[in-house]
């Protein structure tokens, strides 16, 4: 039976180590179980994380093996190899793909219930391998696509306009990398469309704007990458926004990646769309609408997607 109290993190790096501590500030769970190649490594993140439990939800925090999650309500997955500088996501298929190799089939052969979460990168591939490694339907194989995009919009917006950016509704759909495109048709502040605001507060150069603003979210990772090393606390957020979703039931519609049956003409593989997301993972793929030129964007960052998955060996 499913546990939706008990979330498993698989990869204990600075991306899995930084959600579990975004996580335990939900006051979503009371049991997470860390797992890693590396058992001191999570034996040592399940201490530290421990050691604030008088300032949090009561919550077990433990470093365990496979056999701890079978009934986990979720089980994120953040192991695989650092994205390098000037290495684009894309770059990091074929060795994550074989961690993918060894994670995917013991989570299969222990018949977990639970929803996968995929945060590894490239996170559109790894999304597809995991589904077709662990032969869980596709509701319950979900990446956290681009809500960490979408996020890094609104905030460069909100910047931009010098408005809330939670205020502002846009989204970022396509691969999580370097095809990803902003729908700005759909773009809009307070029910206002995006270029109708900027103009109340006085910008006018459109064009140049959008893709000034675009080519900054699109390059935020390399830029943090070369500065910092790695990017870690904003997924991190994206995790606990897409977790919180999902325990909570919110029927909320974030960019996920996930299985494209159809949608958009696109099949058979995952990419990022806004999604309606509740406790039994994707619940439905929204139509959203895309003018052509959008729409073009779209169909190219699939084929991008799909030509990677075209030569991988699954």
């Amino acid at each position: 039976m499913v546990n939706m109290q008990k979330v498993a993190v698989i990869g204990c790096g600075f991306v899995g180590a930084t959600s579990a501590f975004s996580l335990i500030q939900t006051g979503l769970f009371s049991e997470m179980v860390l797992i890693d190649a590396n058992a001191k490594k999570a034996e040592g993140e399940a201490m530290d994380l421990s050691h604030g439990s008088a300032y949090l939800t009561p919550m077990n925090i433990y470093a365990g093996t496979y056999d701890d999650i079978v009934d986990a309500g979720i089980i994120v997955i953040t192991a695989g190899a650092n994205q390098k500088p000037d290495e684009t996501r894309l770059d990091l298929v074929k060795k994550n793909v074989q961690i993918f190799k060894s994670i995917i089939p013991e989570i299969k052969k222990r018949n977990c219930e639970g929803i996968l979460l995929i945060v590894s990168n490239p996170v559109d591939i790894l999304t597809e391998v995991a589904l077709k490694l662990s032969g869980f339907p596709s509701n319950r194989v979900i990446g956290s696509g681009t809500v960490l995009d979408t996020a890094r919009l609104k905030y460069v917006l909100g910047k931009h306009l010098q408005v809330d950016p939670r205020d502002i509704h846009a989204y970022i759909i396509g691969e999580h990398g370097d095809s990803e495109l902003v729908v700005w048709s759909g773009a809009q502040v307070a029910g206002i469309h995006i270029n109708h605001f900027c103009e109340l507060r006085g910008h006018f150069n459109h064009e140049e704007a959008m893709e000034r603003l675009a080519q900054e979210v699109r390059d935020s990772a390399y830029e943090i990458i070369e500065r910092k090393g790695a990017t870690y606390y904003g997924v991190a957020v994206a995790v606990k926004r897409i977790a919180t979703a999902i325990v909570k039931d919110e029927h909320a519609v974030l960019p996920v990646s996930s299985l494209m049956q159809g949608e958009f003409g696109l099949n058979d593989l995952c990419l990022s769309i806004p999604t309606v997301i509740g406790q039994d993972g994707v619940e439905k793929v929204v139509d959203i609408y895309l003018n052509n030129d959008e729409n073009d964007k779209l169909q190219s960052s699939a084929r991008a997607l799909k030509e990677v998955l075209d030569d991988l060996d699954l």
